[in-house]
This record gives structure tokens, sequence and C-alpha cells, in this order.
């Protein structure tokens, strides 16, 4: 949708995911090899990974303080089954959570979220509020009170319908 900077460190992989489907445009890239490619997904993994992006996309609404879009299982439920391992840097003694199965995106998007969540980070990932988008996003807004992936498309157009409807 919109060319903004990628969100910082492993919340790219969650706004990379949830960006796998253009609601405007009806496509998805999960239907195609080369779109499953990044997340090393293969077809029979494809429903799963589905879920999972519905359910991240109806937290990232939450984050924006929208409506979730659709019924989705609740995040916490599917990223129980994630397995994460306490890693210990050896150097500098510093310690991370870590994907158990560095291969499972659930994994990989557990950690991502709990690196997030120590780094403060994980509610600045948001949803554009446009309901033909819902495109993820990181808020990099002083005040983290973004609204749209855009302000050139979907906040312009938002704020055009406001001044018509007036």
């Amino acid at each position: 949708m919109s060319e903004r900077v990628p969100a910082p460190g492993d919340l790219a992989l969650i706004e990379a995911l949830v960006n796998t489907l253009d609601i405007e445009a009806g496509t998805d890239a999960l239907d195609t090899a080369d779109g499953r490619a990044p997340f090393g997904l293969t077809e029979p993994e494809v429903p799963a990974a589905r879920e999972l992006r519905e359910s991240l996309r109806a937290t990232l609404l939450a984050h924006a303080g929208h409506p979730a879009h659709r019924e989705t299982t609740p995040l916490g439920e599917l990223l129980s089954g994630a397995p994460l391992l306490v890693a210990v840097d050896a150097r500098d003694g510093t310690a991370s959570l870590a994907p158990a199965d560095a291969a499972s995106l659930l994994s990989r998007v557990a950690s991502a979220v709990a690196q997030s969540l120590v780094a403060g980070t994980w509610s600045r990932l948001k949803a554009c509020e446009a309901t033909t988008c819902h495109w993820a996003y990181y808020d990099r807004s002083p005040a983290g009170r973004g609204r749209w992936c855009s302000m050139a498309v979907c906040g312009a157009r938002a704020k055009m319908r406001r001044y018509r409807a007036r």
C-alpha cells in the first residue's frame, strides 16, 4: 500500500506477514510460492499462517483503537503453542527470548512479540483504520497516535470524506 520504513527489529516480520493480504486489491501473497518464501511456508502451512495473520491484524487494529475487522482466534491463544527459549549471550550476559523452532513461523512471531514487549515497541505496531486497507505499519509519530498507514493515501481519503460530508 504505502512506502514506509519497515518496523524496527523483529517487528518487521509481523508487519510483512500482515501485509501479505492487500484488501483493496484483493490479492494474497501467500497464494504464491514467491509470496510464501520469505516466511518459509509450504502450501499446507498456509491456512495456519492466514489464521495467525488475521489474529495479528485484529491485535494491531486494537493497538490503534479500532474494532476488529472480523472474528478471529485470540492472538494469545495462538502464541501459547509457540515455545520460546531463553538465550543468554556468553560474552556480555544479555538475555533474550528466541524461537525454540527457528523454522516455525509461529515461534518466530512469538519471539518477535516477546522482544518488542521488552523493547516497549509492541504497541506502536498498528493496522490502518481504513476498512479497505488495514495495512500494518509502525507508528513513528511522536505521540504514538497514528491512525493510517499513510497520510498521503488513507489519511487523505478519510479527511476528504469528512470534508465532503460537511
